[in-house]
């Protein structure tokens, strides 16, 4: 192997354990009870996580070793990580409720062995269950939230939030093994209303990331993971609309129609599969 192609498979495999590196800082943090920092390295993890499939697809050096790796490694930043700050911070007071935690990485470790399974080596334009790192972000920052104007002199603050946090911990978990669709990074371009309203997307994101972190993510997150549910919701009522196809009836007229050549469709060889095609990245 020549030295450029080893460097090119090792610096996504280098930005994957950089994510593995932010993941157990943010779980020594959160046991030392410094929570804004441990945010702050569940999201660097995030950025990290991302990277590595951009530059895995820009170098072309994806690999069945980097899938695997990447697995791993968001089971514990997005999946272990998370629900201990949540312990550290919310639940350590009481005798049981660790419970939760062990069902949130429970439910990211099935989410991801899922993916590996059935998503991996094939482009998807969608996610079929909540992504780790959108849980795992929505757990991490929901401190940083927590110190805000926003909750602390607004009625979200009164709220009872030690436990809503059980249920948002098991919804989360539910969500992230479920079939609900969940949209992957907008397309952005400026021939069409949908292109222009990711690049609208993706800029309000931007501004909200850099100037109004703590005030940002546990809202925008939560709009996302809601979003997928809504979204499902409402395809699956218009799907019961009167004059949909009725899948059984096609069934019916095609028994009198002819046979249709069936053509022989290549399996995808994951072991050549594309670069990066089974890394799971956070949708932002």
């Amino acid at each position: 192997m020549r030295p450029r192609q080893a460097a090119a498979i090792a610096l996504p495999n280098g930005f994957t354990l950089a994510n593995l590196f932010f993941g157990i800082f943010g779980i020594v943090a959160a046991s030392r009870g410094d929570f804004d920092a441990a945010a702050r390295f569940i999201v660097f993890g995030a950025i990290a996580d991302t990277l590595d499939g951009r530059i895995a697809r820009a170098t072309k050096s994806g690999s069945r070793f980097g899938e695997e790796l990447d697995s791993l490694v968001d089971a514990i930043s997005f999946g272990t990580a998370p629900a201990l700050i949540m312990y550290f911070a919310v639940f350590q007071s009481s005798r049981w409720e660790w419970i939760f935690c062990f069902f949130f990485t429970a439910c990211a470790v099935m989410r991801l062995a899922r993916f590996n399974v059935e998503q991996a080596g094939r482009k998807n334009t969608h996610f079929t269950g909540l992504p780790s790192p959108a849980a795992g972000i929505t757990l991490a920052t929901y401190y940083w939230f927590s110190q805000t104007p926003l909750y602390t002199e607004t009625i979200i603050g009164d709220l009872p939030w030690h436990q809503m946090l059980r249920w948002v911990m098991l919804g989360l978990g539910m969500l992230m093994i479920s079939n609900v669709q969940y949209a992957k990074v907008p397309t952005v371009n400026f021939h069409s209303l949908k292109g222009i309203l990711g690049f609208l997307l993706v800029v309000g994101t931007f501004i909200g990331v850099i100037f109004l972190p703590k005030k940002f993510f546990f809202p925008a997150s939560m709009a996302y993971v809601l979003y997928g549910i809504l979204r499902t919701v409402l395809l699956g009522l218009l799907d019961r609309l009167p004059g949909r196809d009725d899948p059984e009836g096609d069934d019916e007229d095609e028994e009198d129609a002819p046979p249709r050549r069936r053509r022989r469709r290549r399996r995808p060889n994951r072991n050549q599969s594309g670069p990066d095609t089974g890394r799971e990245e956070s949708p932002a």
